[in-house]
């Protein structure tokens, strides 16, 4: 124990256990989103093609993170656009976009002068390695969607389960469809180097697993979300720092763990 707590004297440490709580806040509150309105293949989409922001940041000088925001929520935005008014199919719409993502980043890092630094943690993650502009943009965002979630707490609910029933009461549907596949896109940037683009659609939607062993309202699942999530976070940080593993990796297997370990324990609901 007291081997642990020595390492919150480190401040790389200090940095990734605030970057674990902020995680499994957003993640916790998001993925319990997508997973209820059963948009997580969308998710996937919008986390692959983020990864043409990265590269074009790259390639101009700028932030990848920056470029990966305005790649994802452009994405997101692009996803509901093309279903809704063209004859393509929503997972067409995905896979293009998906597609297009990868590919527009993989040829502006080809086309940047000299080695691309720390892509890798891009890919995988590194929580780690989160800097004071990670945790400031990963703390914000908690900000936001705690009160995007408590302010238009019943308005998400309808869109979440029953979009017809809120467009038959005259809600705004696409606008606030919109806004939350807005933050949706946020969350799994933000999230990237906490576990990469490969990996962070596990840190969306096993949390949430695990806590609809528990229960099935989706105010409880917004809380338990947060916890397991919170919890394989930060076992899954103290696993990669003393078996010297890559964390992203770590965190993903110890939700997995959990969620199997407590699948055996608690009988099917």
């Amino acid at each position: 124990m007291n081997q642990i707590l020595e390492l919150f004297s480190y401040d790389f440490f200090l940095n990734a256990f605030l970057a674990a709580i902020f995680a499994a806040i957003s993640c916790g509150i998001i993925g319990t989103y997508i997973v209820s309105r059963r948009i997580v293949f969308i998710s996937g989409g919008i986390t692959h093609a983020s990864f043409g922001g990265v590269g074009i940041a790259y390639f101009m000088g700028l932030n990848p993170i920056f470029g990966a925001a305005v790649f994802g929520v452009l994405s997101a935005l692009g996803i509901q656009t093309l279903s809704r008014k063209t004859n393509i199919r929503e997972d067409s719409a995905i896979a293009i976009l998906w597609s297009l993502g990868m590919a527009v980043g993989i040829i502006f890092i080809f086309l940047t002068p000299g080695y691309a630094p720390n892509l890798m943690s891009y890919l995988f993650g590194n929580i780690l390695t989160v800097t004071s502009l990670d945790l400031s943009l990963l703390a914000g965002l908690s900000v936001i969607l705690m009160l995007v979630f408590y302010l238009f707490y019943n308005v998400i609910l309808y869109i979440a389960f029953d979009e017809d029933y809120a467009r038959a009461h005259h809600l705004p549907v696409n606008f606030y469809s919109g806004v939350l596949m807005s933050l949706v896109a946020l969350t799994i940037v933000f999230n990237i180097k906490v576990v990469g683009i490969i990996l962070v659609i596990s840190l969306l939607t096993i949390p949430q697993a695990i806590a609809g062993l528990f229960s099935k309202q989706f105010k409880t699942l917004l809380f338990l979300s947060v916890g397991w999530g919170f919890i394989g976070a930060f076992v899954g940080l103290l696993v990669s720092y003393f078996v010297d593993i890559p964390s992203g990796a770590s965190i993903i297997f110890t939700l997995v763990v959990i969620y199997a370990v407590a699948k055996l324990i608690i009988p099917s609901r």
